[in-house]
């Protein structure tokens, strides 16, 4: 995008001044452009191949996230909509707290942009599993689309809660098991 910088982005939105997330889903530009930001598999965000180190700014960017239709992650104004590139998942869970156990336990997830999520219907875990290595990746819904990866802590205390249900491995929240692995796969 020839001109545009993230400090015009930010000059689009002076009118618009929000204590928590604006109103991205009533917005819907025509204009559309790319924009050189990207956010890498480390939740760390970069504009033109340098790091974005003001958290505020980053957390910012982040308010304006949403993942089109056409699988593209954009960064939306009330005017137009950015394009840019996420390496993985938009969000990195970097805490994990639990309260209770079995069926009325409840799993608290806080991402590296400071969202905090309760594993629920609306906010479901799961586990990818890479073809190649045979890794598993977890993650958890964020919102509207948008997914934190599980830092590899996290995804360690996350397997500590794991109890067997059936022939499923998984992990109850809000009354919700969540099935991450099945037994016979296991064995």
């Amino acid at each position: 995008m020839v001109g545009e910088t993230p400090y015009s982005l930010l000059k689009e939105l002076e009118d618009v001044r929000f204590k928590d997330r604006p109103p991205i889903h009533l917005w819907d530009p025509q204009k559309a452009s790319n924009l050189d930001l990207t956010i890498s598999d480390d939740g760390s965000w970069s504009y033109l191949g340098s790091r974005i180190t003001r958290h505020r700014l980053a957390r910012l960017f982040s308010t304006l996230l949403r993942l089109e239709n056409d699988g593209k992650y954009y960064l939306i104004t009330p005017k137009e909509k950015y394009r840019i590139e996420v390496s993985d998942a938009p969000f990195i869970a970097i805490l994990m707290q639990e309260v209770g156990s079995g069926r009325d336990q409840s799993v608290f997830f806080t991402t590296n942009m400071g969202d905090q999520i309760t594993v629920d219907d609306e906010h479901p875990l799961r586990l990818k599993i890479d073809l190649n290595s045979g890794e598993p990746s977890p993650y958890v819904m964020v919102r509207d689309g948008l997914e934190a990866k599980l830092s590899r802590n996290v995804y360690y205390q996350l397997m500590e809660l794991l109890v067997k249900e059936d022939k499923r491995i998984g992990v109850w929240s809000e009354n919700v098991f969540f099935e991450l692995l099945d037994s016979s796969e296991c064995y």
